[in-house]
């Protein structure tokens, strides 16, 4: 059985119509997800919908064989078993690294002080920021800030990571670092689904690439056929956009 099931969702905006036409996707343990596709398509929603930010208008989504989506009441435990990292940080400024990594295990899962803090230091210090733990977000940089909010989110033990575009607003010699980071965790067997348009990393560390157009899935494939040889007139259409070919020297 799927870790993530995704049955036929459907999620409509009343001002901009039908944003998710119908999705179906499974997820099994350990796997890496990259959902790719252009802008407005429908792919931030979805893990938003995953995560219970969005309510859905139709079909079901299940975490280990359990119906999560529209579970208003109790999303504040699915969101235990499915972290989020954001392109915006989300850091609270008045807070530390250590106590903002602290806030959700203590408060939400209730787990001691001495328990939570061991984890967090020992995460800092894999992500190479042990030494900011008591730094304030305003002092560190974007790539620093990213970086502890997944630590945060991995505090939490979720069972799925969503990444929704988690570079985009980074400098680029900030994005290896994050980068580099998420691969270790894809190594290290955590299930993940990745919004992102580093088309490189999305070859380096996806087991399957989904690409989403206009609300459906068009194509889920391996990274090397995704790429190598898209099924797709669509998909085609979209990685020509990140190709350029060599200008000849002007005469």
């Amino acid at each position: 059985m799927a870790l993530l099931e995704i049955i036929n969702v459907k999620k409509d905006f009343r001002e901009a119509g039908g944003i998710l036409k119908g999705v179906s996707l499974s997820v099994e343990r350990g796997e890496v997800v990259v959902i790719l596709g252009p802008s407005g398509c429908g792919k931030s929603t979805l893990l938003r919908c995953i995560n219970g930010l969005e309510s859905i208008q139709g079909g079901t989504i299940s975490l280990d064989g359990e119906v999560i989506s529209n579970r208003t009441k109790e999303m504040y435990l699915i969101r235990q078993k499915v972290g989020m990292v954001f392109q915006s940080y989300d850091l609270f400024p008045h807070m530390t690294v250590l106590q903002n990594i602290l806030l959700g295990p203590m408060k939400a899962q209730k787990r001691s002080r001495n328990e939570v803090e061991s984890e967090a230091e020992a995460l800092l210090k894999r992500v190479g920021l042990y030494e900011k733990k008591d730094a304030y977000p305003r002092q560190l940089s974007g790539g620093q800030k990213q970086r502890v909010a997944i630590v945060r989110a991995l505090c939490m033990h979720p069972q799925v990571m969503l990444f929704d575009e988690v570079t985009a607003a980074l400098d680029p010699e900030m994005v290896r670092e994050v980068l580099d980071v998420m691969i270790e965790l894809a190594k290290e067997g955590q299930t993940m689904l990745i919004v992102t348009h580093q088309l490189e990393f999305a070859r380096a560390v996806a087991d399957k690439i989904v690409f989403i157009d206009d609300g459906l899935i068009v194509e889920e494939d391996t990274p090397e056929q995704f790429f190598n040889n898209p099924r797709t007139e669509r998909a085609r259409k979209f990685l020509s956009a990140f190709m350029f070919d060599r200008i000849e020297a002007k005469k």
